[in-house]
Formats: C-alpha cells, sequence, structure tokens
C-alpha cells in the first residue's frame, strides 16, 4: 500500500535557493514497498535534448534539506536533473519504524532513485549517476557494484559504516571480542526495546561539546549543532539513530563486490579529514582506467558538506560528463 507522505512546502533548507533551478518536491518508492520524499531540482534553461540525472543522498545521519539538497541544487545549476532523497526510515520519507538504518534497504534506495530517474521524459535513461556524501558514499559504490544502470558513481568524504560499525575508527577494534562485546551489548538492547514497546535511540551529535572531545566530533558539531547546518529532522541535529540499527551493519559489510565495479567512480575526499582512509582504502580495490581518487588540499570532514569554496563542483561536472 503507497504511504500518504505529508511534505513540507516551505523553503526549509541550510542553503539558499538557486535561481537559476526549478525546485518542487516528489515522491517514489522502492522495491520494499516504502514510499520516499525527495527534492527535484532542474535548469531553468530550456533543452531540447533528454538530460542527464543524479541521485544524491547522504550524509549519514542527515536529511535531504542538508548538504545532498546543496550538491542536487548545484548540479542542476550545472545541467543535470538531480535528486537529493531522504532515505527510508529519515526525515520526510516513510518507512516504519523511524530512524532505522539498513545496509541492505539504504543501498536499495539508491536503485529506486535510478528506478524514478529512469523513466521520467526529460531524462536520458543511458546518462544516470548517483553521489553519495559520508557514509551514503559507501552505499552508492555499493549500488554501483549491483546496478548496471548506473553510469558513474561520485563517493565524496566517504565512510564504509560497515567497516566503522565492526572495526571501530581507524580499525582500532578489529578484534573478535570487541565485536562480540558490541553484539551482546546492542542484542540486550534488542530484549529492552521488545519489552518497552520503543526503540532506544544512540542520541545525535553529542551536546554540550566536551572541552576535550576529539577534532572530528567538535567538526560535526560545527555543522550539525549550529545555524551553520543544524535541521530540524537531521537525526544528527537530534536524537540520533535506533541503538540497535548498528546490529546489521557488524554482519554486513558493504562493499564486497567493489573491484567488480565497471562503471566510473570518482572517489573526493579532504586531505585533513579523520576519514579520509576510507577512500584511499575503497580506491585501492576499484579497478580499471575510470576509476579516480580527488584529495582536496586542506579540506576536513565537513568541508565537503557546504563550503562551497573547497567542494570541486567542477571537477565533478567534468567526471560524470566524460563518463556518462
Amino acid at each position: 500500500m503507497k504511504e500518504n507522505l505529508i511534505l513540507d512546502k516551505e523553503w526549509d533548507k541550510t542553503f539558499p535557493q538557486s535561481d537559476k533551478v526549478h525546485h518542487r518536491k516528489i515522491t517514489f518508492h522502492n522495491r520494499y514497498g516504502i514510499t520516499l520524499a525527495a527534492d527535484l531540482y532542474k535548469p531553468k534553461k530550456s533543452s531540447k535534448e533528454k538530460l542527464p540525472a543524479l541521485a544524491v543522498c547522504g550524509p549519514f545521519g542527515a536529511v535531504k534539506e542538508q548538504a545532498a539538497g546543496l550538491y542536487a541544487q548545484a548540479m542542476a545549476e550545472r545541467g543535470f536533473i538531480t535528486i537529493a532523497f531522504d532515505p527510508s526510515f529519515i526525515g520526510e520519507s516513510g518507512g516504519s519504524p523511524r530512524y532505522v538504518a539498513s545496509p541492505d534497504i539504504n543501498t536499495e534506495d539508491f536503485q529506486a532513485a535510478v528506478d524514478f530517474l529512469s523513466v521520467q521524459d526529460t531524462v536520458n535513461p543511458e546518462k544516470i549517476g548517483v553521489l553519495g556524501i559520508c557514509g551514503w558514499g559507501g552505499m552508492a559504490l555499493n549500488a554501483a557494484a549491483t546496478d548496471t544502470r548506473i553510469r558513474a558513481t561520485v563517493a565524496v568524504t566517504m565512510y564504509d559504516m560497515t567497516r566503522v560499525n565492526a572495526k571501530g575508527y581507524f580499525d582500532a577494534e578489529d578484534s573478535a571480542d570487541m565485536r562480540y562485546e558490541k553484539r551482546k551489548a546492542l542484542n540486550a538492547q534488542r530484549t529492552v526495546d521488545y519489552r518497552n514497546g520503543s526503540y532506544a535511540r544512540a542520541g545525535g551529535v553529542v551536546n554540550p561539546l566536551p572541552a576535550d572531545a576529539p577534532f572530528f566530533v567538535k567538526d560535526y558539531y560545527n555543522y550539525y549543532k549550529t545555524n551553520r547546518g543544524y535541521h530540524k529532522r537531521s537525526l544528527n541535529s537530534n536524537e540520533g539513530w535506533n541503538t540497535t540499527s548498528a546490529l546489521s551493519f557488524l554482519n554486513m559489510p558493504i562493499l564486497q563486490y567493489s573491484s567488480e565495479i565497471r562503471s566510473a567512480v570518482l572517489l573526493v575526499h579532504g586531505e585533513k579529514a579523520h576519514s579520509c582512509y576510507f577512500s584511499k582504502d575503497a580506491f585501492e580495490k576499484l579497478t580499471g582506467d575510470n576509476k579516480k581518487l580527488l584529495i582536496v588540499p586542506g579540506a576536513v570532514h565537513t568541508d565537503l558538506y557546504d563550503n562551497t569554496d573547497m567542494i570541486p563542483f567542477d571537477t565533478i561536472t567534468d567526471f560524470l560528463i566524460e563518463h556518462m
């Protein structure tokens, strides 16, 4: 049964609206029957030809009104039809229970976006790409490994969420004993949740910010908890994911077949980002002469969320045009 979503009609993004593109809200559904909400951006400049298209999502724990929307609007200014969508269970999208992440369903969300774009009269179905930010960079790569309709993939400031859940940051918790303790705690939480009839939330970005917080925590705080990037529907800005979401990520690595991606891939990461090792390691697994790793000098992780002086939009555009 199709969900009847109530979408906010106001411009409630964390970035200003462009006068160079048309914007409207749309919905589409994935193969699990979940209805997804998205913002569609289309160049105002008319074209007699069908246009290339791009599906955008991320960061992990964000909503389409944040970085994904900024990227989608910017790429529409450059001639693409784009959608920035909320993944299943998040933001304005449907699905219950709320605030759940899944390596399978979230990969499917990208493929469902390709479904939608493929049947639009104004889109060239032979020129569809995906762009994932942060944790959705990993999901975008995973989608590219299975969906041959995706002609090009861009992963920006990428996280492999299955790796960080199973092994911790910088693989510092990569042991069977540490994973066992995580599983033990998460499964105990499942019992508590079932008894309570509700799901405990893991909490978003820490607030107030401890003085001794690691730099990357301060980096996230400066985006999600300030006027720069705060949004009322953003998980990271508020109460975070369901705690037990981490269970499936512990058990289901998403990049098993990334070496078999035949379509083009561009990985973009900040030189000073704590997460840069994810892109560097992912790039080492990729094969073919249509793969590229771009390191942005001086950039930290969230610079590539919204710092338009550092985000290499022109390079991304050139790469997509060349390989679509």
